[in-house]
């Protein structure tokens, strides 16, 4: 697995990073932590979920006034990413939901074009591709969603008779946002991720996923892989909960930054994500992810996905969606990229680290346990409760 100093932002030393680790014990738990010169402080004395630490108005000086001696070091921590036994890294959100915007980008959106066509069979997909582009042709990137542009665009398509759903949300005025996984399901940097044991084509998704508050801020951002699985999502659109949401399919982290006076939502929109994936088999795929060829801002993003329609009263982790979409073979030829367990998937960017994974079945890997009524009960036998006004 990934070196510590690897996992952190290229300018540690300046960045506010906070995150969740699990003490051990039976008086231990999930609690918040921050990272600081490579040790990892508690901040429950601040804030006892991560939740309350971004709900605050003023994060950053919150968890910058922890003191007291920390909990370890990183090193050490990331050692015990396998030890359910030791203090270990969890994914940096707790009673967040997760959701997730689709189809931001015009490469994965004419990827979820083909998928549909292809009725989820990998085989199909190739000259499929080769139809598609042909027909509507590979650059949408010039079409600004909602617009009037979008809207005669859409009428030639429908005349066409290749319209899709995907292209509807797509280029349409309203983004796809829908659910990643509830809270406390995500897992962190160091742990399995889970595919269906069903699936046969399937792909790792890197992707930004900002942190906002119930007022719909932003107050910071982290990196994630919405583990995708084509064949499921390629049958109907109406397995997309089967496709997206299994157990482990949610990696969120290592941590979040927030903003301050090193780090701004600037810093999100020109994000470069970089992603490898390393087979057991010696097999290596490489692939990139660029903020800066996303369709839809990230504000516009979390205007959509909360408001006065929707609510979230203890905010939202939102993933912006990708631009991956693996057509390299792997095996037979034409059928694209699929997993094999045991892959090692890195998802890097430089001013967020690196989030780490290895990929198992959902049915195999550790099972989702620990809810919200199982973080009650630990806030409450670690006397944390009785500090809420």
């Amino acid at each position: 697995m990934i070196e510590p100093i690897s996992m952190l932002p290229s300018d540690a030393s300046q960045a506010t990073l906070v995150g969740r680790v699990w003490l051990p014990g039976p008086q231990g738990g999930p609690t918040p932590v921050l990272v600081r010169d490579g040790e990892v402080f508690d901040l429950a004395a601040i804030a006892i979920t991560l939740s309350e630490l971004l709900e605050m108005p003023d994060p950053v000086a919150a968890a910058r006034s922890v003191t007291g001696p920390p909990l370890g070091s990183l090193q050490t921590i990331q050692a015990n990413a396998h030890d359910p036994q030791h203090m270990h890294l969890l994914a940096p959100c707790d009673l967040q939901p997760v959701k997730a915007a689709g189809v931001t980008f015009v490469a994965s959106m004419l990827e979820r074009v083909i998928e549909e066509r292809a009725r989820g069979d990998a085989l199909q997909a190739q000259e499929i591709r080769r139809a598609v582009v042909a027909l509507i042709g590979d650059d949408l990137s010039r079409v600004r969603p909602g617009s009037e542009q979008a809207a005669k665009l859409k009428a030639l398509l429908i005349e066409r008779g290749i319209w899709s759903q995907y292209l509807e949300v797509g280029i349409g005025p309203y983004a796809e946002i829908f659910t990643k996984a509830p809270p406390m399901s995500a897992v962190g940097s160091g742990s399995q991720i889970g595919l269906h044991p069903q699936s046969s084509w399937n792909n790792p998704e890197p992707e930004v996923v900002l942190a906002v508050s119930s007022h719909g801020r932003i107050v910071g951002s982290t990196l994630g892989n919405d583990v995708n699985l084509r064949d499921f999502e390629g049958r109907s659109a109406l397995l997309l909960g089967k496709a997206k949401d299994n157990n482990g399919s949610c990696a969120v982290g290592p941590f979040v930054r927030l903003f301050d006076e090193k780090f701004s939502l600037d810093d999100v929109r020109c994000a470069e994500l970089r992603l490898d994936v390393e087979g057991a088999d010696g097999y290596r795929l490489s692939g990139s992810s660029s903020m800066r060829l996303i369709s839809r801002d990230p504000v516009e993003l979390v205007a959509q996905a909360m408001g006065g329609t929707h609510q979230y009263p203890d905010g939202l982790m939102l993933f912006c969606g990708t631009m991956f979409a693996p057509t390299q073979d792997r095996d037979v030829a034409g059928s694209g990229f699929t997993h094999k367990l045991g892959d090692i998937v890195s998802i890097q960017s430089g001013k967020l680290g690196c989030l780490v994974n290895r990929v198992g079945l959902s049915n195999q890997i550790p099972a989702w346990d620990f809810g919200l009524g199982a973080l009650m009960r630990s806030l409450g036998r670690r006397g944390l409760l009785q500090s809420l006004p």
